[in-house]
């Protein structure tokens, strides 16, 4: 569908789908944290002296607060929404589901593998282009394999990814936050925007939850939030062939997942622990060096606050690279 040049109109839209989820969810998040609270959806925040209860799945709102935003905006740019939207909405939604149901019951890897296979499964209809460009090789056409290994797979790898780099406070929301923005400013400079307005109202969202999750949390956001948004990177990055420039931008994610591949190939020498723990001068104090979060708070004091200011800046580097190179 083509879509008609708009400098003014498409920056106002813009402005829009990203600051009414944004309001949206400003205004939400407070009795939100409360009634969930009240009902015992919580969890302990483990890098604070007296692991106070905390808030959880709030990655519940920023997808209500984005998908309730383009349903009202949609009655005014319904021209420009393509169907392409409604279908990243459809994956999204099935893996903040399947967040839900693996908090629940947690499934087992073989079966969580294959089920978030086919629930990206339905982004194979709205990819017209099979061609990715690879350094020092060019533009190749994968065709059949780019279409039902590379798509399907790419998008549930980028959530998982999401899922494991976090553990401190605004850690994942605020690397997620930043991959996406990267990529909606991506989209624009290459004219692709188009095919992601939904992506603009979900960081919109997301900027505003991350106000909630950042350090002292009042909230974290669950497996809901991490698949969810992850789920959105990796459709993203798919839907507009930015699968090498995509890749870039999450190399430390990529990075965290190996080094913790590498911790659970040595589990004598590496006992398996999620947290570290507090010092008295308010320094986190780690059990080793082998996730990406950790580096630095093992070999140098180092807060909270500070470990996570440092992966957000690492990140940050990525990204700009990613979003100089061709999708």
């Amino acid at each position: 569908m083509a879509i008609p040049e708009l400098a003014s109109p498409l920056n106002l839209m813009l402005f829009v789908l990203f600051s009414v989820p944004f309001v949206a969810t400003l205004l939400v998040m407070p009795g939100l944290i409360r009634r969930l609270k009240e009902h015992s959806i919580v969890a302990k925040d483990m890098y604070k002296g007296d692991h106070p209860e905390i808030a959880t799945n709030g990655g519940l709102i920023i997808l209500l607060a984005s998908l309730l935003s383009l349903s009202i905006i949609s009655l005014f740019y319904s021209t420009y929404i393509l169907p392409v939207n409604y279908v990243i909405i459809m994956v999204v939604t099935l893996f903040a589901l399947f967040g839900i149901l693996d908090d629940i019951i947690d499934i087992g890897r073989p079966a969580k593998l294959i089920l978030l296979y086919y629930c990206s499964y339905s982004l194979i209809s709205y990819v017209t282009v099979t061609l990715v460009y690879i350094p020092f090789i060019g533009t190749m056409d994968l065709g059949i394999i780019y279409l039902q290994l590379i798509l399907p797979l790419y998008v549930p790898v980028v959530a998982n990814l999401v899922n494991m780099h976090s553990g401190l406070n605004g850690l994942a929301p605020g690397l997620s936050l930043i991959v996406l923005i990267t990529l909606i400013a991506k989209a624009v400079t290459d004219g692709e925007i188009w095919n992601i307005l939904f992506i603009v109202c979900l960081t919109g969202s997301l900027a505003a939850y991350w106000f909630f999750e950042k350090y002292p949390a009042r909230i974290f956001w669950g497996n809901i939030g991490a698949l969810s948004v992850g789920a959105a990177i990796g459709a993203t990055m798919v839907i507009n062939g930015y699968i090498f420039s995509g890749f870039v931008m999450l190399i430390p994610h990529v990075a965290n997942f190996l080094m913790y591949v590498y911790w659970r190939l040595r589990p004598r020498r590496y006992p398996i622990a999620k947290f570290g723990k507090i010092r008295d001068d308010g320094t986190i104090e780690v059990p080793n060096p082998l996730t990406l979060k950790w580096v630095l708070p093992y070999y140098i004091p180092m807060t909270e606050r500070n470990a996570v200011t440092v992966m957000y800046g690492l990140t940050g580097i990525f990204c700009i690279i990613g979003f100089l190179i061709p999708g």
